[in-house]
């Protein structure tokens, strides 16, 4: 049975390798693992996506991230080429990638893409109307003619998933940014609200 703090989508190849190596480092030091991926930005590119268990993270966070990772990346060396790395936080329209994600964010607008079809179709555009064991349930936006309006997709079928910016998601993301932080004790609740930290070279 899936876990609300399990990662159900995760990555393959070498980007799969790379969190298999990071996330304990990340978790060691209370941060949890959003997402890794690689990109041929600036020669090579590698970006990993963190957060606090509350859901912020900010410019600091990224850093005390980026200092963790870097000795064990260095040790496994799972990348044979100079590249950059960059820690960041997940953003307003950020990946869904825990059950716990998709509990969090029902109601708002996302785009899926499943990793193999799922009534004849892999991408999908609704809401999250409901999170059960092992699937969630979408009320789709636009659905053909014909089409069910609302799709069961199994965890395991999931390939991605994130939020799709509109002006409720932003509202709902500041307001629980804003109360995390007054829950964690940070003097100023509207301070270091930063969606990206800048890039850490390797």
């Amino acid at each position: 049975m899936t876990t609300a703090t399990d990662r159900i989508v995760k990555e393959q190849g070498l980007e799969g390798r790379v969190a298999e190596i990071v996330e304990p480092a990340i978790e060691q030091i209370g941060y949890r693992l959003v997402r890794v991926r690689t990109s041929g930005l600036n020669g090579m590119t590698l970006q990993i996506m963190a957060e606090r268990p509350d859901g912020t993270m900010t410019v600091e966070d990224c850093e005390a991230v980026s200092r963790a990772v870097s000795p064990v990346l260095d040790v496994d060396d799972p990348i044979d080429k100079a590249y950059h790395l960059e820690v960041s936080s997940p953003g307003i329209d950020r990946p869904l990638v825990r059950k716990g994600d998709f509990e969090t964010w029902a109601g708002f607008l996302m785009k899926l893409e499943t990793n193999r079809l799922i009534n004849e179709r892999k991408r999908y555009r609704g809401k999250i109307v409901a999170v059960g064991d092992e699937a969630i349930t979408v009320e789709r936006d636009q659905p053909a003619e014909g089409e069910p309006g609302a799709v069961e997709i199994p965890f395991d079928a999931i390939g991605e998933a994130r939020l799709i910016l509109t002006d409720d998601l932003i509202a709902a993301a500041l307001k629980a940014d804003k109360a995390a932080r007054k829950a964690r004790g940070d003097v100023d609740p509207d301070a270091g609200d930063d969606d990206e930290a800048g890039a850490f070279e390797h």
